[in-house]
């Protein structure tokens, strides 16, 4: 099924369409939802909530982008607002000053240890690192989705990769 039939179906409200799309795109949205909650349960909830919303407001769907780019918008957003309601999620930083700058290093690094690692970052940090480094969001775009200024958004990715580049460091 092309996306715009895809579309047309879902704007007839047809179950097999909305079937469709949500197998389409579950998992690569769970994973979004997961990589921005941490919890499994909560980005279950949050996949949930996104697709009703899907479902619900596809006529606002104007086609500036891929149907994949707008649900993983409404994901994002969903997870967000969901980590929002279950704690704060940004800690005031201090000015980050360049000396305190360290290099990634070139240690291979185990994908699942990478994960564990990222994951125990404190949600603002989690946050952002995921929205910039994952799914590619420019500074400017995380600041609007999260309420923030654009430096915010830079601080807390660079503590979180100040963070990372500590719990990952290797002995060469």
């Amino acid at each position: 099924m092309t996306e715009q039939a895809l579309i047309q179906g879902l704007l007839a409200q047809d179950r097999a369409a909305q079937r469709t799309l949500y197998e389409r795109y579950n998992k690569a949205m769970y994973s979004s939802a997961y990589r921005i909650t941490g919890d499994f349960e909560l980005a279950a909830e949050v996949l949930q909530d996104a697709f009703l919303q899907v479902f619900r407001n596809i006529g606002s769907f104007e086609g500036r982008s891929t149907i994949g780019a707008w649900i993983k918008a409404i994901v994002v957003r969903t997870a967000l607002r969901a980590v929002e309601r279950r704690k704060p999620a940004f800690a005031e930083l201090q000015p980050v000053h360049m000396s305190d700058q360290v290099d990634w290093g070139a240690h291979p690094i185990d994908a699942e240890y990478l994960e564990k690692a990222i994951l125990s970052l404190p949600d603002g940090y989690r946050t952002v690192f995921l929205l910039a480094e994952v799914e590619g969001y420019t500074h400017r775009e995380i600041a609007e989705m999260l309420g923030v200024t654009e430096g915010t958004s830079k601080s807390q990715l660079f503590a979180a990769k100040k963070r990372l580049r500590e719990l990952l460091y290797v002995e060469a």
